[in-house]
């Protein structure tokens, strides 16, 4: 093969990655504080083209299954983190739950598991939530209030109400645009 056909090979395979590592680029991120501030772990978002890619890395937690939702306000400043409000949610609110035949609502996320050393890693999408504001379908994480990450107690079963007998929170991230 020719030199040139060589390099325009290579180029347009430099081309075909550009938009994998533009999704490794979070568009936003979060500090999760535990109920005594400290800080435990972080999240990245992304924005897809059908939603929001969520990583997530936390420490010091309880082993186990808890439930994770998208909060419509962002502030985690109180005990209990109550001022980050219910899930997030545009137009009609839904029941909560991934299982709910009649729901979920736009805060729903799969459980986050946490290993015996407290130490807990996911990878989360919502295609109910957007970074950039530019689909009205979907509730916007980045508006004028912002909005934040809750980890609770316990495990979600995606079905009772209100937030599928999760329990207390017990951590809480502003989602904040990256720079």
């Amino acid at each position: 093969m020719s030199g040139f056909r060589l390099g325009a090979l290579a180029a347009v395979f430099s081309l075909a990655a550009l938009p994998a590592l533009a999704a490794d680029t979070p568009i936003a991120t979060a500090t999760f504080k535990s109920s005594a501030q400290d800080d435990i772990g972080t999240a990245d978002l992304s924005e897809g083209p059908e939603g929001v890619l969520m990583r997530v890395n936390v420490e010091g937690l309880t082993p186990g299954w808890h439930g994770i939702h998208f909060h419509a306000t962002g502030d985690c400043s109180d005990e209990g983190f109550k001022k980050s409000g219910a899930h997030v949610q545009h137009g009609e609110k839904e029941p909560h739950g991934l299982l709910n035949p009649e729901g979920p609502d736009d805060g729903d996320l799969p459980n986050l598991y946490v290993a015996e050393d407290g130490t807990g890693q996911a990878e989360m999408f919502s295609e109910r939530v957007t970074l950039t504001g530019e689909d009205d379908d979907r509730a916007h994480l980045l508006d004028e209030d912002g909005a934040a990450i809750v980890i609770h107690a316990n495990a979600d079963d995606h079905m009772s109400q209100p937030i599928g007998g999760a329990g207390d929170r017990v951590a809480c991230a502003v989602i904040e645009k990256v720079q």
